[in-house]
């Protein structure tokens, strides 16, 4: 039987005296799993407020009416011509309504699906907004703004007014940070917008919305629905576009899909429309990975290299060890509990280390105009990454003990002995 006290204690007395590569190998575990918590934890933070910023203003699923040419032409129409190989050159975009045809039955109808967390109706309208002689082009989006602030990020990206403010005002707008700054207006000025038809309506700014993303800030601004559709001058159903928020994000490309088909619109569901920025997140958090991945892999040769030399020193007393008694396997478990002592010690510092540091990092200034709502450096605090720290400690330690612990399990005392 295994009597653990002696074991533990023979392990260690040897760790003790040997302060300095006992310290050493302890540190190489410490910021080996330091530094793989502060970079995976500010790295994944990093990508996730870059993810955030352009999934965020993305709705799940996204209706509208499509301009495109019509999929029959008036050749196709001739009997004489079928079955034959027409080729048309010049196609132009059939004429097609902007707006979505029963828009009011079609939001009832979403807002009682099972999976659909919200829908908003939204009115797009290009417009030219106008400041003295200052005249730039632009969109003016009709939202009830209310449930946008519940469905999306909206509400994060006011940095000046509020969006009761615009609900509360008929003729309010919440004007882009970049529109804002180029025709020097702020919260309680006036701004006139004109239609490409040339009428003018005279809005009042009780907000400014800034989203990071200057090509949007640059041109688009909110007001409500029913504003738009006035300047417009069109009925209280005249929605071009339909944004849908899911409970379950997993099923947007299938249910796109149904509400194509089913209400003859154009259906895009958040991974279409983002398919090349998903791809740029996917390399960035494989790059995070390997470098993650790599920092540890390169700790734990560090931690088997010192292991290796602290067994090497105490070949005498391992023969010492064999000579009073103790097997190969005692041997081998002394020298396991000191890597796994190790090993314990060093990835729990590593830990502290590491959420000291990402503290740090959280807590230092990040100020930029692109990026209002953000003040300080993103940091994400996943548990997992902690436990996926501490366990490569423990693990790694446990291999870099195991192989030169077998090695000292099978020494033979009595050649070590002739040898001194």
């Amino acid at each position: 039987m295994i009597n653990w006290k002696v074991i533990l204690g023979i392990a260690k007395t040897h760790l003790l005296s040997k302060m300095k590569s006992t310290v050493t190998a302890t540190l190489g575990v410490t910021f080996g799993i330091g530094a793989y918590i502060t970079l995976v934890s500010f790295m994944t933070g990093l990508n996730a407020m870059l993810d955030d910023l352009v999934l965020n203003q993305t709705p799940h699923i996204h209706l509208y009416n499509e301009i495109r040419p019509s999929e029959n032409q008036p050749i196709d129409l001739f009997d004489e011509f079928k079955g034959t190989f027409n080729v048309v050159n010049s196609i132009k975009p059939k004429q097609s309504q902007k707006k979505i045809h029963n828009a009011l039955p079609i939001l009832d109808y979403l807002k009682n699906h099972t999976n659909v967390k919200g829908a908003t109706p939204q009115l797009r309208a290009q417009i030219f907004y106008l400041s003295g002689n200052i005249e730039l082009g632009g969109n003016l989006v009709g939202v009830d703004i209310m449930e946008e602030v519940r469905l999306s990020n909206i509400q994060d990206n006011i940095v000046e007014g509020s969006p009761e403010a615009l609900k509360n005002n008929d003729n309010g707008i919440l004007l882009g940070a970049g529109l804002a700054k180029k025709m020097s207006l702020k919260v309680g000025d006036r701004v006139q917008v004109s239609t490409v038809e040339g009428n003018i309506f005279p809005l009042k700014i009780v907000g400014i919305y800034q989203s990071g993303i200057a090509e949007i800030d640059n041109v688009q601004s909110f007001t409500n629905l029913k504003t738009v559709q006035r300047i417009l001058g069109e009925a209280e159903n005249y929605v071009t576009d339909i944004n849908i928020k899911l409970f379950k994000i997993d099923g947007a490309e299938a249910m796109a899909r149904r509400l194509e088909k089913q209400f003859e619109t154009k259906a895009v569901d958040i991974n279409e429309a983002n398919a090349q920025f998903e791809t740029g997140s996917n390399i960035r958090n494989m790059i995070t990975y390997a470098v993650s991945i790599t920092l540890l892999i390169v700790a734990g040769f560090g931690i088997y290299n010192i292991l290796n030399m602290l067994i090497y020193e105490k070949m005498k007393d391992i023969a010492i060890l064999k000579a009073t008694g103790f097997s190969g396997k005692d041997v081998q478990l002394v020298f396991m509990s000191q890597a796994m002592i190790i090993g314990f010690v060093g990835g729990i510092l590593g830990l502290l280390i590491g959420f000291i540091l990402s503290n740090v990092i959280d807590q230092t200034p990040f100020e930029t105009e692109a990026l209002p709502t953000i003040t300080t450096f993103p940091v994400n605090y996943n548990v997992a990454y902690y436990i996926i720290g501490i366990t490569f400690a423990l693990v790694s330690t446990f291999v870099a003990g195991y192989l030169p612990s077998n090695r000292a399990k099978k020494i033979d005392p009595v050649k070590i002995i002739r040898g001194t």
